[in-house]
């Protein structure tokens, strides 16, 4: 019995149609992320887990799909080596994982392109503005919205800085979703500003903790978020100290007012953050920045935004549609050490991600897309016989030399099945061309939504071409 054709969990094909669409998303965004000088690079698929690992947080190691490495990855392995002690049939699966593992899939564009960054600093002009679109590869469990492999387009500049570099973040993301005609709210944090929240409840260690509880605070809610803040070690008061601010409401800068008193010593434990001050000075500077520069899109401050990386340093991102419900569909934020890792130390940066597949979910949910991306294809020729065939084959290399998209029927079928191929394929235009039409030397068209029909002299290319317009 034959086996049935299928494709691994949370992974898509992608037909003609959806591509177009795709290509529309795609295009759209690249065509923003250059008028801001930024270009295009690649990096391979696969990367040294060293290159990975311990870049994403716990959560995130566990999300790499690790690549076995070639031949017979476990010949010659001792496994007494990698026993539990006290426990017989017991093995350390993660370090027999490293052995066996060199290689993995990237779990994002940004850490590959901090190796890009290090491997190619000769190479390279700080600044450095880059924009990479690109598929990634998480671990993750498929559900609606979320993906096992998806696509990132990725912008960062690094090597300055300056929040001018953020506001063209924002800039970017404020004119990609107006061009793809999707209501959306930009919510921004500063992860110094997460740091005083740990410093000032008495518990500094626990930064990371608190940061990746808080970064649930959407999906689950207040009161999981400081159940699991608690279950890693935190105490009642530290909690209490932490919870006002996130359902802090108001305006942006009744928000920093009120975080500026916290932080300054105002919060129940008396402690004063200088990060948590230097956090909200750049959040007031960058706010200051996005109010001049005129920004359509609604921007607010987001206390509770946490995004569980732990590589974010400074500003921090996540964009979210306001008409379709699925999570969020940008994000990112500033990086001041990630270089450091690969030996490039004081090179800071700061990026965002796009979210191409969700994005797609959206504009489709919200049936965005352009009506005329249902074909590539302008005009088909239809296929009435041998010799009406050789006379149309000239007209269609000239028009497709000037850029216009066209099929020329390969059988000579009736004619209902041609006009139903055409239907189907949504081409807007149709050429049928007989023993009349080759006795006088010129080409016939149709326009299938009006119906209006033209005659043009056979070498009319520009008359064609005017037509088809």
């Amino acid at each position: 019995m034959a086996q049935k054709p299928s494709i691994p969990k949370g992974t898509r094909d992608f037909g003609q149609q959806e591509m177009a669409e795709r290509n529309y998303i795609f295009d759209t965004i690249k065509s923003v992320f250059r008028t801001y000088g930024y270009q295009q690079i690649e990096t391979p698929a696969q990367e040294n887990l060293s290159t990975l690992l311990g870049k994403y947080g716990d959560e995130g190691d566990k999300l790499l799909f690790r690549i076995l490495n070639s031949g017979d990855a476990f010949s010659g392995i001792n496994y007494d080596d990698y026993k539990v002690e006290g426990e017989e049939k017991s093995y350390n699966s993660k370090a027999l994982s490293l052995k066996v593992c060199e290689k993995g899939l990237r779990y994002d564009l940004t850490v590959p392109f901090a190796r890009y960054v290090v491997q190619h600093q000769n190479e390279i002009s700080f600044p450095f503005k880059r924009f990479q679109i690109q598929p990634v590869w998480r671990a993750d469990r498929p559900q609606k919205g979320r993906y096992r492999e998806f696509y990132q387009c990725d912008v960062d500049v690094i090597g300055s800085k300056s929040q001018v570099n953020e506001l063209e973040l924002v800039q970017i993301v404020d004119r990609v979703f107006h061009l793809l005609d999707v209501n959306v709210l930009i919510k921004i944090n500063n992860r110094k500003v997460l740091t005083g929240f740990a410093e000032i409840c008495g518990f500094p260690d626990k930064v990371v903790d608190i940061t990746v509880a808080i970064d649930k605070l959407d999906k689950v809610g207040l009161e999981a978020v400081e159940a699991e803040m608690k279950e890693k070690g935190l105490t009642d008061q530290a909690v209490s100290v932490i919870e006002p601010i996130l359902t802090l409401s108001g305006t942006t800068a009744e928000k920093i007012a009120t975080m500026r008193t916290l932080m300054n010593g105002g919060s129940a434990s008396g402690i004063v953050s200088e990060a948590g001050l230097k956090g909200l000075d750049e959040l007031e500077e960058l706010f200051g920045f996005i109010e001049a520069a005129g920004i359509q899109t609604s921007v607010e401050i987001d206390l509770s935004l946490a995004r569980g990386l732990n590589y974010y340093t400074g500003a921090i991102f996540e964009v979210k549609a306001l008409d379709w419900p699925i999570g969020s569909i940008c994000g990112g934020g500033r990086y001041d050490n990630l270089t450091g890792i690969f030996g490039l130390a004081d090179m800071s940066g700061v990026g965002i991600s796009f979210g191409a597949d969700r994005i797609y979910d959206v504009i489709k949910g919200l049936d965005k897309f352009p009506k005329d991306l249902k074909s590539a294809t302008k005009i088909l020729f239809a296929n009435m016989g041998d010799k009406e065939l050789r006379y149309v084959l000239p007209v269609a290399k000239a028009l497709r030399e000037s850029g216009v998209a066209v099929e020329v029927y390969p059988d000579s079928a009736k004619l209902k099945k041609q006009f139903d191929y055409a239907d189907k394929k949504s081409i807007p235009f149709l050429s049928i061309n007989g023993e009349n039409e080759l006795n006088e030397g010129i080409v016939n068209i149709k326009n299938l939504a009006s119906g209006e029909q033209k005659t043009f002299a056979k070498d009319d290319v520009a008359g064609i071409i005017e037509f088809l317009a």
